[in-house]
């Protein structure tokens, strides 16, 4: 394209360059270009403060700004761009999305433009929300490549993913790792609901647990699983187990040990399988309670583990709820963290 060019030497770039931006006349959207020794800026329009400066015609090549945002490269009826989503789960090279009923006709559209907008996506998925005692979403590929797999990196470690038949959250990383943070020395750990074991490997991983058990019902689940672990070596601090968590009293029976701390990520259903929770632990124990709420049904629910606990009389010290995330209007992603001991006999 061609444009005014300003010559200078090389040493006087920085200097020129930043003046010109101040005054608005540097021109941005062209490449600045270097040639036999001497530099050339593109001008947006002449100024009397550079007549003592040589200035000519010149060719340059466009400066392509990368688009920020859908909106800079998707075609589609102006009064929809105000629908489209201004937030999706990204697990590795793959966008999970939801849309609104008005933009399901342009759903290929949306998803080339995501594409386009993020250099390391190479799939975008339409998901509905998980459903089934596997927690797994339907998905529809609606861009890129036809492939469910992926690698998802998070705090130094790696997760072989297969979005279509495990459940993943990329939105819990932070949780993770936070509780991997408490975790105390030579601690039994038990995750009743694995999956491809991001809470068992985080904790192996920042922490120093005597063990691990990482249960799940779901096959590909535990198949994934056990790859994780040995993907990021933490062979000897993990231990996989495909069963259902009803059966988690046998188990750990059979191992004659008892829970230190136990992870129950199950939101919707996690209070189905409290009771059997509270059948392998220690005298004292802490517990990383997940669920699904509304604010006016958190007490209600804290009142049902209570009912739970003291029929197995455990006393359930220590209530610490937190809203992690949103999962629908006035509905959130809630742990809660709880302290207990068994009482006296």
């Amino acid at each position: 394209m061609k444009a005014k060019a300003l010559v200078i030497k090389p040493e006087q770039t920085e200097k020129m360059r930043l003046f010109l931006s101040k005054e608005n006349l540097i021109r941005k959207d062209l490449k600045i270009k270097e040639r036999e020794g001497l530099i050339y800026l593109p001008l947006r329009e002449l100024n009397s403060k550079l007549k003592s400066y040589k200035i000519i015609d010149m060719d340059f090549e466009e400066n392509k700004r990368k688009p920020k945002s859908i909106n800079e490269v998707i075609s589609i009826p102006k009064k929809l761009k105000n629908e489209l989503p201004t937030s999706y789960d990204t697990i590795g090279n793959i966008i999970l999305l939801k849309l609104k009923n008005d933009l399901m006709s342009y759903k290929e559209e949306i998803g080339k433009s995501l594409i386009k907008i993020n250099k390391n996506i190479k799939t975008v998925c339409l998901v509905k929300p998980v459903k089934g005692e596997y927690r797994v979403r339907d998905i529809e590929i609606i861009a890129g490549e036809n492939t469910t797999k992926t690698i998802h990196k998070e705090y130094g470690l790696k997760y072989e993913v297969d979005i279509k038949k495990t459940y993943f959250s990329p939105r819990l990383a932070t949780e993770r790792k936070r509780v991997a943070d408490l975790v105390k020395p030579g601690e039994i750990i038990v995750d009743m609901f694995a999956g491809v074991a991001p809470f068992s490997i985080t904790i192996a991983k920042y922490a120093s647990p005597k063990i691990i058990y990482a249960l799940d019902k779901n096959e590909f689940a535990v198949k994934y699983a056990k790859k994780n672990i040995k993907i990021n070596n933490l062979l000897d601090k993990i231990e996989v187990i495909h069963c259902n968590a009803k059966n988690v009293k046998s188990i750990l029976n059979e191992k004659e040990v008892k829970a230190n701390r136990i992870i129950m990520n199950l939101p919707f259903s996690a209070h189905l399988f409290f009771k059997n929770a509270l059948e392998i632990v220690d005298n004292f124990f802490i517990l990383h309670y997940y669920d699904i709420l509304k604010d006016d049904q958190i007490k209600e629910r804290i009142e049902i583990l209570k009912k739970v606990a003291e029929e197995k009389r455990i006393f359930l010290a220590k209530f610490d709820v937190r809203k992690i995330k949103t999962y629908a209007p006035r509905e959130f992603y809630i742990g809660i963290d709880i302290k207990a001991k068994k009482m006296p006999m």
